[in-house]
């Protein structure tokens, strides 16, 4: 990835910010990361500025000057924002469009009209797990969640036996594909293949949301039984009206869903093919794989999905070429927060790597003979239990165990992000925003949300690792 070289370079600029001893260095993780845990549980700052606050707090308890804390800081910010920001944008650009037009709508309605009784579940699943591809995991639960309701409600399903399949699916992308910012981070932070990382993402994402979807909504279901809640059931997107007019949002039908399932599986089918095509062709100068580098690349890929997507989407929704720009710019606005996370993620975790901690990590994993799938795991287990935030976990974790993955083979190194995004989905609770999503959205208590949301995001971390560990046996 180009954002890789952007990200050497920028690190290559900043010394090293400490020469601490192990215990010194360690003292000053933990209290970094408590620093993080705290602002963010107790005094409920925003994500960015605890990460801001923690990355200085740990320069300074590793005994670094604050100016070279703050340059190591600021270079893994805008390293990060450079790799990953436009990606995210792109992503975001799309996720709208699909909404806006009712393409998600299209892939809603066709899927279910096919299906019915005990196959429901498996149709939710399939759902989700499609339009979650370029969608973020809340936008994707505002959108799905009463198309889950209206479904439980119309043909007299258990709430969770809908439910749970939904949340697996979007859950699932969120954590283990890219292109979700959590998976981008890491796979720029440890240097993996991006396609590599994308077909073995995939490998290990379908086994698990059969299994934490519709499998554990059986059990779900008997664990929790509630009646759909009426006052969750608003007016889907393709009912809604728009804002500037009144009328209806779209003055045409529904894009097809042929043209809808072939936009949002573009970007993946582009940077499939590149993967596919430097593992058969394997010569950098050959020209088919030059074509595909590029066409491959996740900056083209998206591209082209969205450019794709304006008139596949939106003009065969009516949108006019004013209704399309503003849905473009409506599309931005809400991932200025995402950004900033992610960037000061970034800036977090080149401050670990400049103050020797990867380093560290590195010779503890040898001492320990821990192996380094696992320990990646671990770590984001531990981040994800303390900031209750995926994003924050993968690229904290991302950032301490980079530096393992210096002797990988490509294969493992894509595994490295996939185990790291598995440990960041583990057991979601009270500090997870997406714990209280889904608890007011189906009306539950808190209890009845950890029997159902917390134990299925702790099937999906732990199968998801444990795939990936199987994997790293069977594969170089």
């Amino acid at each position: 990835m180009t954002s890789l070289n952007v990200e050497t370079l920028a690190a290559a600029a900043v010394e090293p910010i400490t020469s601490a001893g192990h215990a010194q260095l360690g003292i000053a993780v933990l209290a970094g990361i408590a620093v993080i845990v705290l602002l963010i549980t107790k005094f409920k700052v925003h994500a960015f500025l605890a990460l801001t606050i923690g990355s200085l707090a740990l320069g300074a308890f590793a005994g670094a000057p604050l100016d070279k804390a703050i340059t190591s800081f600021t270079a893994g910010l805008g390293s990060t924002v450079a790799g990953v920001g436009v990606l995210i944008a792109l992503g975001a650009i799309l996720g709208k469009l699909l909404a806006d037009s009712g393409g998600a709508d299209r892939i809603v309605d066709t899927i279910l009209a096919r299906a019915g009784g005990r196959s429901m579940p498996w149709a939710m699943v399939l759902i989700a797990s499609v339009i979650g591809l370029p969608l973020f995991f809340e936008v994707g639960i505002v959108l799905l969640i009463p198309v889950v309701l209206m479904v439980a409600k119309r043909g007299n399903y258990s709430l969770m036996r809908i439910g749970i399949p939904a949340l697996a699916g979007l859950s699932v992308m969120h954590g283990l594909i890219p292109p979700h910012p959590g998976p981008l981070v890491a796979i720029d932070a440890v240097g993996a293949n991006l396609g590599v990382t994308l077909a073995l993402g995939v490998l290990v994402a379908i086994p698990t949301v059969i299994i934490a979807g519709p499998l554990f909504s059986k059990v779900a279901a008997r664990w929790v039984d509630i009646p759909v809640p009426e006052k969750m059931m608003p007016r889907r997107p393709s009912e809604e009206l728009d804002e500037a007019t009144g009328q209806p949002a779209r003055t045409a039908g529904l894009p097809s869903f042929g043209a809808t399932i072939a936009t949002v599986l573009l970007p993946v089918v582009l940077m499939l093919a590149k993967a596919l095509v430097d593992i058969v062709v394997d010569d950098p100068e050959h020209t088919v794989q030059r074509v595909f580098d590029v066409i491959g690349s996740p900056l083209i890929a998206l591209l082209a999905a969205v450019v794709v997507g304006m008139f596949t989407l939106g003009r065969a929704a009516g949108f006019s070429k004013g209704r399309i720009t503003a849905t473009v710019e409506k599309s931005l606005a809400p991932i200025a927060g995402i950004l900033l996370i992610v960037g000061a993620g970034g800036g977090f975790k080149q401050t670990l790597i400049d103050s020797g901690v990867g380093q560290m990590v590195l010779q503890i994993s040898e001492d320990w003979a821990i192996p380094a799938l696992l320990l990646a795991w671990l770590i984001a287990v531990v981040i994800r239990l303390a900031t209750g935030s995926a994003t924050v976990a993968t690229v904290s974790a991302a950032g301490l165990v980079a530096p393992l993955a210096a002797d990988m083979s490509t294969t493992h190194a894509a595994l490295l992000v996939l185990a790291i995004g598995a440990g960041s989905l583990f057991f979601s609770h009270v500090n997870d925003a997406g714990f209280w999503l889904v608890k007011e959205y189906f009306g539950m208590n808190v209890g009845q949300t950890i029997k159902t949301w917390s134990a299925m995001e702790t099937i999906i971390s732990v199968v998801a690792g444990a795939l990936v560990l199987l994997l790293s046996l069977v594969i170089q």
